[in-house]
């Protein structure tokens, strides 16, 4: 029986792809990552502030608590940008993502940095999904 490794869900996104994908839609270079790279932190605790760019976990659990929380921060002013998987069949896309928010489809799939099965840094590892930025307004409501 072969056994499966262990699968991380702790990928660092390019700095090249936020400075040209996510950073035009903010008004400063300053915002909030409430998902930082192999940290306890916990960003679903507290308030993200003026603007967030989310590359929230992929595993199905997180990935909905912080598209949720993504979702009532943008209520509440903050512009949110996230980094996510596509998945348009999902029941989270449909309620939250699709009526509240502005999705942009990226050509190609990003090349993350992290670490691989084997325990090495690599940095031209691919998602195994394509991706999308979802954008948030933050309109206050």
């Amino acid at each position: 029986m072969k056994l499966r490794k262990k699968m991380h869900d702790d990928w660092a996104t390019p700095n090249e792809f936020i400075i040209k994908y996510v950073l035009p839609y903010f008004d400063s270079y300053e915002y909030i990552d409430p998902c930082p790279l192999n940290s306890d932190f916990n960003g679903l605790e507290l308030d993200w502030g003026k603007q967030a760019f989310v590359n929230p976990p992929y595993n199905r659990k997180d990935k909905e608590l912080f598209i949720r929380k993504a979702y009532a921060e943008s209520k509440k002013g903050c512009k949110v940008v996230m980094l996510l998987p596509v998945s348009t069949s999902t029941k989270i896309f449909h309620e939250i993502i699709y009526p509240h928010a502005d999705i942009r489809f990226i050509k190609g799939r990003i090349k993350f940095i992290g670490i691989n099965t084997k325990g090495e840094k690599v940095t031209n590892k691919c998602g195994m999904h394509d991706s999308m930025l979802v954008i948030f307004e933050g309109t206050k409501q």
